[in-house]
């Protein structure tokens, strides 16, 4: 398998992951000291930094009903990006429509970095408070 083979399997073993709450196999994807940075003022808004902080950020953007839709595996030499598109509602009527770009530095097979790029920071930053 070539490493861009790679980078798409990490990718997809990243989203199977998160999709289906499965915390061992998040862990396992993530580097230690991974850094996950994300636009914006709300509560999942700035840069996380270890393996227990992305995954409480992953839980906590899962735990508000998100519904992720993948569009494209986009990769590169050193990882992989993600086109995604979120979508949510919670009950009091906030509404989360955004697509997005998850940018995943690779090394040695694990999710070294993760960076988020949106398009609509504040509407992320509303839905996320």
């Amino acid at each position: 398998m070539s490493e861009h083979n790679g980078h798409a399997e990490v990718a997809g073993r990243f989203l199977a992951a998160f999709g289906a709450r499965d915390e061992p196999a998040l862990r396992a994807l993530l580097a230690e000291d991974i850094v996950w940075s994300m636009p914006g003022s709300g509560t999942i808004s700035g840069t996380v930094r270890g393996r227990d902080a992305a995954v409480a950020r992953a839980w906590e953007i899962a735990g508000r009903g998100v519904h992720t839709e993948l569009r494209h595996v986009l990769v590169g030499q050193h990882g992989a990006a993600l086109s995604l598109h979120n979508t949510a509602h919670t009950p009091d009527g906030r509404v989360l429509d955004e697509h997005l770009a998850t940018v995943l530095t690779i090394s040695d097979g694990v999710i070294a970095a993760i960076d988020s790029y949106l398009s609509d920071v504040d509407g992320m930053s509303a839905f996320f408070v």
